[in-house]
């Protein structure tokens, strides 16, 4: 069944993102989500850009309120006079959101924690060093405590991907927070790829990119990830914007157990079972002698006055 009413929350501030509007809305309407309400924070003017309202009405947004950081998350858990509350927040953002997603969980469901925004590239010696520190820069730019990995064999392939990220990120609009992100970021050599693909599976990052001579020999072994681009023509920004793959993705280690987003962060199951009086016969004995190992008398008992002419016995 879909959730009622679905938050989603996108980001803004100093950027427009109309594609985390497209990521969360569409999977919520394909999900059957009667009501979708979304909150993210203005510009300085005030207003919402325009390829945010625009995309929310291409994607069937009820309800859009100007609110942003853990505030707004706090007004979609429980609700204020003029913003609803809601069955789920889905959605990525700072570190001020995730904190405030994982601290109303329980009041409220939540999509995981998805940010800040991490890349994480494996490479070696084949690996063109200009396309490994663009994609390091296309997440560095998303904030200043966002985080782009290098993980190579290669100390040559290393210093070159590392002038190459000085020179891309000179002529950025977004320079300042560019610099900022770098300062969290990190290029680590190793000897052999599988402590490259070791070290992969325990950052578990949100994007995960192999460009390498033979990508699959290390693709096949991962085990945690948001989301995995192979070979040197799978950018990140094809997965954020047209390849099909969610953006919406898990931080901070959260890919070793959760997954991006989707169908299944608007719905929840719900089981059914009706018995006939002869299946309940033919289950009885194991219903009970659970019940009797785990000493709870009372749920035997359920079973023995529906069989037994409402009498409570002791069955073999």
């Amino acid at each position: 069944m879909p959730v009622a009413r679905a938050g989603l929350y996108v980001p803004g501030g100093t950027a427009a993102y109309p594609s985390t509007v497209l990521m969360d809305s569409i999977p919520a309407k394909l999900a059957g989500v009667p009501e979708l309400v979304m909150v993210t924070p203005p510009g300085p003017d005030g207003k919402l850009p325009a390829q945010i309202i625009a995309a929310a009405k291409v994607a069937g947004v009820d309800r859009i309120f100007k609110a942003g950081g853990a505030q707004a998350i706090a007004a979609l858990a429980y609700g204020t006079e003029s913003i609803p509350a809601v069955d789920k927040i889905v959605g990525p953002g700072n570190a001020f959101v995730a904190e405030a997603k994982k601290q109303v969980f329980g009041k409220v469901s939540i999509d995981m924690i998805a940010g800040p925004s991490e890349i994480l590239v494996v490479a070696d010696a084949k690996s063109d060093p200009r396309f490994v520190a663009g994609d390091m820069l296309s997440q560095a730019e998303h904030g200043p405590d966002s985080q782009a990995i290098l993980v190579c064999n290669d100390e040559i392939l290393a210093n070159e991907v590392y002038m190459e990220v000085e020179a891309q990120a000179e002529d950025l609009p977004r320079k300042a927070i560019v610099e900022k992100a770098l300062e969290n970021s990190r290029i680590v050599v190793f000897d052999d790829v599988d402590t490259m693909v070791e070290f992969a599976n325990g950052y578990a990052s949100e994007h995960l990119i192999i460009n390498m001579d033979d990508p699959w020999s290390g693709a096949d072994r991962i085990t945690a990830a948001g989301s995995v681009f192979i070979g040197p023509y799978s950018p990140e920004s094809a997965g954020d914007y047209a390849s099909g793959t969610n953006h919406t993705l898990p931080t901070m280690g959260m890919a070793a157990a959760y997954s991006g987003g989707g169908l299944d962060s608007f719905l929840h199951y719900i089981t059914y079972q009706e018995l006939s009086k002869k299946g309940l016969l033919s289950l009885s004995n194991i219903i009970i002698s659970m019940a009797d190992a785990e000493g709870l008398t009372a749920h035997g008992n359920a079973v023995k006055v529906r069989l037994y002419n409402n009498k409570i016995e002791k069955t073999v």
